[in-house]
């Protein structure tokens, strides 16, 4: 295993334009471009080794070392605080995290104001900065019907394009921090594989840039 750099990936278009960068970085693997089943694949020449996981997982992988390097999106790692170093931001998979409302609300400050999150951690910190009381309601599917069925006044969520909100009647009314992917590295085998990872990290930077 000491001989590959192993690099979990997301499965899904983030984990596609990720490998794409990877082998115009001069990191390519053969096997992953035809998977079959697989899940793990080898290029003992370019001295990798990737393997698919759930995107919310690669964090998990990456901190308890099954993975060298991985791919997540900066929603993950401020949500879980995972022991990680965050090594680059790739600019890949750009969107934000908002506070979405129906359209023409208005926070009545005077009242402890309920929010719809699959974020509690994020939503609270946010919340604690500005000073608001808030009651998180932690939810884990779609959480645009919350304050339609009045669940929740506000839902705090990652904002693409806005179609979904706009569908149902619903706009941001705030931006609390911009999203995207970024390269983490784990700790112990960053000091172990300095060079190859920084090397990595270096011609990502260069083709991203």
């Amino acid at each position: 295993m000491d001989n590959f750099i192993n690099i979990a990936l997301p499965k899904g278009r983030l984990g596609d334009k990720v490998y794409a960068a990877l082998k115009q970085a001069g990191y390519p693997c053969e096997a992953l471009e035809d998977p079959g089943r697989k899940l793990i694949f080898e290029n003992p020449e370019a001295g990798v080794r990737y393997f698919w996981v759930k995107p919310s997982d690669v964090a998990i992988y990456v901190e308890r070392g099954a993975a060298d390097l991985g791919v997540a999106g900066k929603d993950i790692l401020l949500e879980y605080a995972p022991d990680v170093y965050e090594l680059l931001d790739l600019g890949l998979g750009k969107c934000r995290m908002a506070v979405a409302a129906p359209k023409g609300f208005r926070d009545d400050t005077r009242r402890t104001l309920k929010v719809a999150t699959k974020f509690p951690h994020i939503a609270g910190s946010y919340y604690t900065s500005l000073g608001r009381d808030i009651d998180i309601i932690k939810l884990n599917g779609s959480i645009e019907i919350a304050p339609i069925l009045g669940l929740s006044d506000v839902i705090v969520d990652i904002v693409e394009t806005g179609s979904t909100l706009r569908e149902n009647n619903l706009e941001v009314v705030e931006t609390v921090v911009p999203i995207s992917a970024r390269l983490i590295a784990n700790t112990a085998q960053f000091k172990f594989k300095n060079q190859k990872i920084l090397a990595i990290r270096n011609s990502l930077a260069k083709i991203l840039g």
